[in-house]
């Protein structure tokens, strides 16, 4: 018999730009790669909002997506405003804890779950049970680590997509069991899903998204960069400038596959008007990619009335579609959108040469609060990547690494060193070694940030004196690289290495002696009585 799983979760924050606007076709992909792997859905919970859960309200409207095992498929049990919804998913949520219970549930799949309200009763049964778990959302996966899960892999959402968090759920359950398991290249179900045409391409444009999964390219760009420094490689740096051209097309494709999902069709027009619009930088791209989008949603639908073949609904749809897309950009728009970008890199630029000191200070201060909010992935990094487009790397992206990454496995480090308890120290350890094998994962910290004002507080003091020393150094740089090629893709190794090394040291000290004077008053109250 087939392991049975459990899916719970929510379409998320950030996660809604990246999948989780459509239930379906993410659920799909999941149950597809899980077929692979030769597991079974046997439980899901799934609370899928309209809006992202950042700007989610009570009355927002939402659908609860439950398990018809006769069916052997997703199917709506409860719609209504979000309230509604997540009573209707703490009821199922304590039903799914009681197959946990009984032995019919073997592992569980979280996105950007609720540990604490309607996912609970399911997280604590696992966690008694010892049931691997695997899953995405910083802050809901660094949670349910310190309630004591088996979670055998865990990570953000950022720069994921629906195939690639599926390809690794399922890899890392088969692997815990041992199971044979070939990634699923095709998905079939989606592809109907997409086909379909069931929303307008129009809903689907999201530019925080596009530059969230442009995000790879990106930073391939500055690997490329960092490499180039080192003697004998100078002749990459022809290549670094070939990956700056090649940006706008990166984009294009992402834009073009987001806002018409008919895969390698909007890939082909995505290439073809990103190429037409590498001379409006990545903000030519992002439109080209956009229109390229729409227009192949619209003529792909209307070749198939014509009953077209279908290698010629292919032709026509990618590249009449890029073409168009392309050329409007190439002739009307370019011009204006290299300047917009080039405008917001010199207000950038102008803002911080009149105090650098001082903007540095204002950014770290603020990213913690930034990305708490749910600020930091709709504004602050389209801005990074802006910045990165000309030179790979960023003022803000130097305070990423030095306000949240090394804040963060300043904390964790703390809190391995000198918990406040012994399992502390277990859930802090894979917190730190993501933040420094990686860059990410910044989420890690919360546990600890919001079980303490004072680590809170010490987290937004040490982030604000990284981001001073990085106005201070005039560092241009880029979070989510390993924390030892951070200071080699920037333009100030020394400074950078001394930002990032101050910022962590700082919270460092501060979660060490609030976890010691905690120790202590704990002994005392316990000798006392």
């Amino acid at each position: 018999m087939n392991r049975q799983i459990a899916i719970i979760g929510s379409s998320g924050g950030n996660l809604y730009n990246l999948g989780g606007r459509d239930p379906l076709k993410l659920l799909d992909e999941i149950l597809v790669q899980m077929e692979s792997a030769g597991l079974s859905c046997g439980a899901l919970q799934f609370i899928a909002a309209q809006v992202s859960m950042d700007a989610a309200k009570d009355s927002t409207p939402a659908a609860l997506y439950g398990w018809n095992s006769s069916q052997g498929e997703p199917v709506i049990i409860a719609e209504g405003t979000l309230q509604q919804v997540n009573q209707a998913a703490e009821r199922l949520d304590r039903e799914i804890a009681e197959q946990i219970e009984l032995g019919e549930i073997d592992g569980l799949i979280v996105m950007s779950a609720d540990p604490e309200g309607s996912n609970r009763h399911a997280i604590e049964a696992a966690a008694k049970f010892r049931l691997p778990v695997t899953g995405t959302g910083g802050t809901s996966m660094a949670i349910i680590q310190t309630k004591g899960a088996y979670v055998i892999a865990a990570s953000g959402t950022t720069g994921t997509t629906n195939r690639t968090r599926a390809v690794t759920f399922a890899t890392s359950l088969s692997k815990h069991w041992r199971l044979p398991y070939r990634p699923v290249i095709g998905n079939a179900a989606a592809s109907i899903h997409a086909a379909a045409g069931s929303s307008s391409p129009w809903r689907r444009i999201n530019i925080r998204g596009i530059m969230m999964a442009s995000l790879p390219g990106f930073i391939g760009m500055a690997l490329i960069l960092a490499v180039s420094k080192i003697p004998g490689l100078s002749a990459l740096t022809e290549v670094f400038d070939l990956m700056i051209k090649a940006l706008p097309v990166i984009v294009a494709v992402i834009a073009a596959k987001q806002v018409s999902e008919l895969d390698e069709v909007s890939i082909v027009a995505g290439i073809v008007a990103g190429v037409l619009s590498v001379e409006g930088g990545i903000i030519g791209g992002i439109i080209g990619g956009i229109g390229a989008g729409i227009i192949v949603h619209y003529i792909f639908r209307q070749c198939v009335e014509w009953r077209f073949p279908a290698t010629t609904v292919n032709i026509v749809a990618g590249g009449v579609s890029g073409l168009i897309a392309g050329l409007l950009v190439y002739f009307l728009i370019a011009p204006i959108a290299l300047s917009a970008g080039e405008g917001i890199r010199m207000l950038i630029e102008t803002l911080v040469s009149w105090s650098p000191a001082i903007a540095g200070l204002i950014a770290g201060l603020l990213i913690w609060p930034a990305i708490i909010g749910g600020v930091y992935h709709a504004a602050i990094l389209p801005i990074v990547l802006l910045e990165m487009e000309t030179t790979s790397n960023s003022f803000l992206g130097a305070v990423d690494m030095v306000g949240l990454v090394m804040v963060s496995a300043g904390i964790t480090l703390a809190n391995i060193i000198a918990p406040r308890d012994k399992g502390e120290a277990a859930v802090a350890a894979p917190g730190f070694a993501i933040n420094m094998g990686f860059g990410t994962f910044v989420e890690a910290a919360y546990p600890f940030m919001f079980s303490n004002k004072f680590v809170f507080a010490g987290a937004i003091a040490s982030a604000g004196l990284g981001g001073m020393l990085v106005g201070i150094f005039g560092v241009r740089g880029t979070a989510y690289v390993p924390s030892f090629i951070g200071p080699i893709t920037s333009n100030n190794t020394v400074g950078f290495l001394v930002s990032m090394a101050a910022s962590m040291l700082c919270s460092f000290l501060i979660t060490f002696f609030v976890n010691k004077l905690s120790g202590y008053r704990e002994a005392k109250n316990t000798l006392s009585m």
